[in-house]
């Protein structure tokens, strides 16, 4: 954790906002789990319990945040990217920064200037309620749902689940 709020503090001027690095001292990112009975249907995304997608560890969050030797910034802002829906090359997703937690996606919307939630605590709480009050697309159009035992966010009018959709059932 020290290592990566030295990089951004020396590469931007920056160190990681409070609340990634707590998650991260807790549990260091996400991973996808092996499902054998996912095995024949393609991958459910296990590790996107969150609406947001995967929980990026410290540092894939700075090989995105990072510029490369040479170049700006291209973010222009104090965030860190801490939760993406596209783990091959992440082109999307969700980051956290002085004013709250708001979306990114490449090229297009990269001013981080449009927080959703004033804090990580607040988007977590925001899908706590979902999960146990609902409404089911309190988060947005993706609502949670189990499929062989993991939560999974998906939008019941554009599934991406492919082959494991039949298995998908939402909780509310």
């Amino acid at each position: 954790m020290a290592n990566a709020d030295a990089a951004l503090r020396q590469h931007l001027g920056f160190g990681l906002p409070p609340e990634p690095a707590a998650l991260w001292r807790l549990c260091g990112g996400v991973e996808h789990q092996y499902i054998e009975a996912n095995e024949e249907e393609g991958e459910v995304g296990s590790g996107a319990f969150l609406p947001g997608g995967i929980l990026f560890g410290p540092r894939e969050a700075l090989e995105l945040r990072l510029p490369e030797t040479g170049r700006r910034d291209m973010w222009g802002a104090a965030v860190v990217p801490w939760l993406t829906c596209d783990e091959a090359g992440p082109e999307s997703g969700t980051y956290a920064g002085p004013d709250g937690v708001g979306s990114w996606s490449l090229p297009d919307d990269l001013a981080c200037d449009k927080p959703s939630h004033p804090s990580i605590a607040a988007y977590l709480e925001a899908v706590y309620r979902t999960l146990t009050e609902g409404p089911a697309h309190a988060m947005g159009s993706d609502v949670p749902g189990l499929v062989w035992g993991c939560l999974i966010w998906d939008d019941p009018a554009c599934p991406l689940l492919d082959d494991a959709l039949p298995h998908w059932r939402p909780i509310h």
